[in-house]
């Protein structure tokens, strides 16, 4: 019989795993072609606005495959209730049997995403980092400052968020962990002080403009997860040094460079892949004059390999 595990029960393991090398070795085995993963199943919400994405595959060899649903509504927060929701499905490669279903509540994909966006910062970011820019002051803004505590010595930060109160909260929650926040409903602000920036907001407009963007500066765009957000303006990543992308198949139609392309301003077999980076460090950053920018549209071989050590250390205790 399956084993079914609730968040609290995903969450007693979840700080003891090294979520940013299970990743970081996931992107890799992606890039060279170990990883089978079918193009995303979405659905795309208007009213309200919100949409449920269906991700899922297998490293080839394996004992595991998984499939995962995550959700998003955006206006949840106005009945209580959080944005995100979803669950993991741990199946056995060799039998095909339901071995686990992981009740995490969407909790892993953030952990994923945030894990994903320290990788990119371990291979990426400015030597020496001055600031850290955070553009969206949700779940997943603090996830990703958080996880970035591994990579980076820098604890001085710049949130951007929609109002005035959701970005005195996030200030309010991260200077007891150490961090000095400053705030700002202004993303050039953001752009004038940080030279590492990450985005994580389900806009479908540009927040960042090409023309705030200091030399040196690097940017992780996580938001875009579709075909209809945009974070930056694809100006940024037509003069960018270097632009990476989790997957350059799902960077053909979603996502910063699925944007940029189609604008007509940036050309697609620029793009080195992420897993590249990570096993060709000579095909990252460089100086710490470059201009880089991530483009993670998320990815299911990050899906499997924390529904794998979630389950590993569950099934272990």
């Amino acid at each position: 019989m399956a084993k079914i595990y609730d968040l609290e029960q995903i969450n007693s393991v979840l700080d003891d795993i090294d979520l940013v090398s299970y990743i970081e070795e996931g992107f890799a085995a992606y890039s060279r072609g170990e990883v089978v993963v079918p193009p995303v199943g979405e659905m795309i919400f208007d009213d309200p606005r919100g949409e449920a994405h269906i991700k899922y595959g297998f490293i080839k060899g394996d004992d595991y495959f998984v499939i995962k649903v995550a959700s998003g509504m955006y206006d949840n927060y106005k009945i209580g209730l959080p944005t995100n929701s979803g669950l993991m499905l741990l199946f056995s490669q060799k039998t095909g049997m339901l071995l686990s279903v992981l009740l995490d509540e969407g909790h892993l994909t953030g952990a994923r995403t945030a894990a994903a966006g320290a990788v990119v910062a371990k291979h990426m970011a400015p030597q020496h980092v001055e600031r850290i820019g955070i553009i969206g002051a949700g779940d997943q803004g603090r996830r990703q400052l958080r996880m970035l505590e591994s990579i980076v010595d820098c604890r001085s930060v710049t949130v951007w968020g929609v109002s005035q109160e959701e970005v005195e909260v996030y200030q309010a929650e991260m200077a007891p962990l150490g961090y000095d926040v400053n705030t700002t409903l202004e993303p050039a602000e953001v752009a004038a002080a940080c030279n590492l920036i990450v985005t994580v907001t389900p806009a479908n407009e540009p927040l960042l403009q090409r023309a705030d963007i200091r030399a040196g500066t690097h940017i992780t765009a996580v938001g875009s997860d579709t075909a209809e957000k945009q974070e930056l303006d694809p100006q940024i990543l037509a003069d960018a040094d270097i632009v990476v992308s989790d997957s350059l198949a799902q960077a053909a139609s979603r996502g910063e460079i699925y944007q940029a392309v189609s604008a007509g301003v940036f050309a697609s077999d620029a793009v080195v892949e992420l897993g590249k980076v990570i096993v060709d460090e000579g095909s990252g950053r460089q100086s710490d004059e470059q201009i880089t920018v991530a483009d993670l549209t998320g990815v299911a071989v990050q899906d499997i390999q924390i529904s794998k050590a979630v389950f590993a250390a569950l099934d272990g205790s």
